[in-house]
């Protein structure tokens, strides 16, 4: 088994940012994505890495960037650290199987979800409002329902860092027409024949989320071409992966992501504030379990 990173550490090099799970450095007019073991919860890094869950989490990317690239392009130009700018090479060791360099992109400060499947958020908001994302839903749904036609329900980061849902109204006042036109499109597009792929594997894919962005060197999103896909890719970080056979509308299904981990540190009592819980050893266990279960099961190959 490959190491477990928790953080990188490169003598001489400061990331530019360190999110819940990547690290991100500037190389020579691109990026330097890696994606280490940690994982969250309720927007906190728990105390306990998850083994192979930064190269699970790349390598999917990748398999669906690959994929998907008809749809839209994408930003990985290598995955390969030997290919990187210098001094990069030389931290194989903690690149490899879990790095992307990519191009420069300005993110687009939305978060473009969509939804075949009444779940989590939606769900919660369906259940005191009847709707979701300002669409009024049909009455007398049930949790895990299958939505009659995929649903985009954008999203942004408030204040909290927590994710708010928002209407398409809102995302067009935020983001222009044109833009936020495209956008929606093409990530009911993606969600399609990835949902489509996945489903002939006899995986659901509820619902996911897209980040998007504009390439260096140009100014807006008017043009199809500018917009690229960026981050990560229907990873079980950023999805809901539900197993076919099991599939049982009417309550929470069983799950190949980190729902696993957010329901033990609820049974615990855990008041999803700082200083995060340490998981114990069966959870982290069956955590990267799921984590690698579901790359066979997508990617038809063992993790490399």
């Amino acid at each position: 088994m490959s190491m477990v990173l928790t953080q990188t550490i490169f003598p001489g090099l400061q990331p530019v940012a360190r999110g819940k799970v990547r690290d991100i450095y500037s190389a020579d007019g691109g990026l330097v994505m890696v994606a280490t073991d940690r994982i969250s919860a309720y927007d906190c890094i728990l105390g306990t890495p998850i083994p192979q869950k930064g190269r699970v989490l790349t390598q999917l990317s990748i398999f669906w960037f690959e994929l998907l690239k008809d749809i839209i392009p994408h930003h990985l130009l290598t995955a390969d650290p030997a290919m990187f700018p210098a001094p990069f090479p030389q931290f194989a060791d903690q690149l490899d199987g879990r790095s992307m360099f990519v191009k420069q992109a300005r993110p687009i400060p939305i978060e473009c979800v969509v939804r075949g499947y009444l779940s989590g958020s939606a769900w919660k908001e369906y259940k005191a409002s009847g709707q979701t994302a300002g669409i009024t839903l049909s009455t007398g749904l049930r949790e895990s329902d299958r939505l009659n036609e995929p649903m985009f329900t954008p999203a942004t980061k408030a204040q909290s860092g927590h994710d708010e849902n928002i209407s398409f109204e809102q995302m067009v006042s935020q983001a222009g027409k044109t833009l936020a036109s495209h956008l929606r499109d093409v990530s009911i597009a993606l969600y399609q024949k990835a949902s489509a792929y996945a489903r002939d594997r006899g995986v659901i894919l509820a619902d996911t989320k897209f980040e998007f962005g504009i390439e260096s060197g140009t100014e807006d999103g008017s043009s199809e071409g500018k917009v690229i896909l960026i981050d990560e890719a229907l990873t079980p970080d950023s999805s809901r992966y539900w197993p076919l056979a099991q599939y049982q509308p009417g309550g929470p299904q069983p799950s190949y992501d980190k729902q696993f981990v957010r329901d033990y540190v609820e049974s615990i009592g855990w008041n999803k504030q700082l200083p995060a819980p340490q998981l114990p050893a069966d959870v982290v266990a069956k955590t990267t379990q799921k984590y690698l279960e579901i790359f066979r099961l997508l990617t038809g190959r063992e993790l490399a």
